[in-house]
């Protein structure tokens, strides 16, 4: 299961969550990051240091931001 990220990065975009990977698993799409999910080990790293609390754990995605599992798989699927 990997992490996932939602609408408030579209507003916001900063990037942290790019610094800290280990494994560089998040990318940089044109509105928003995402985060592949093959590459994620689950480390936490993102989630700890996003400023608009936009990274989950797929299981704990709010229901209203579900879309976003399905966008960061796709964006993978793309490239």
């Amino acid at each position: 299961m990997a992490f996932v990220i939602t609408s408030p990065c579209k507003a916001e975009k900063a990037g942290e969550c790019v610094e800290v990977c280990p494994v560089d698993c998040i990318e940089e799409g044109k509105d928003m990051f995402f985060i592949d999910p093959d590459i994620c080990i689950d480390c936490g790293a993102c989630e700890a240091v996003c400023p608009v609390t936009a990274i989950y754990m797929e299981d704990e995605v709010p229901a209203e931001e579900n879309e976003f599992i399905e966008l960061n798989r796709l964006f993978f699927q793309g490239n």
